[in-house]
């Protein structure tokens, strides 16, 4: 049976994309910390498409992601869950880039109301 190409990607297809890219030689030279966070999520963009996915890192000012499938960059809404709690917050998507396995990656930064 073929996989649904729209379906979020698991654990796994992460661990494995995060592993092809390696970590890079230099040191983080970004101003908030990023932490690692692998929850799902959903993408939900302007038009009212639903797009499954895998968090996978977070800072204070942002969030990054990998999907099937392109986002365009642009206002999107972001719902993740943990066990006792939903998230919900828009995100405006900065970049979104294809890698292995049909997959892309994107990441946006967190919009305040304050930014409106």
């Amino acid at each position: 049976m073929s996989q649904d190409p729209w379906s979020r990607p698991s654990l796994d297809d992460l661990r494995r994309v995060l592993e092809s890219i390696g970590k890079p030689n230099v040191s983080n030279l970004r101003v908030h910390e990023r932490l690692e966070l692998s929850v799902p999520a959903e993408i939900r963009t302007g038009r009212g498409n639903t797009v499954a996915a895998m968090t996978r890192e977070i800072s204070r000012t942002g969030v990054g992601m990998l999907h099937r499938g392109s986002v365009s960059p642009g206002e999107v809404t972001v719902r993740m869950a943990s066990e006792t709690r939903e998230f919900e917050y828009r995100v405006l998507i900065e970049w979104c880039h294809p890698c292995d396995n049909g997959m892309f990656m994107s990441g946006g930064r967190f919009i305040s109301n304050d930014d409106e």
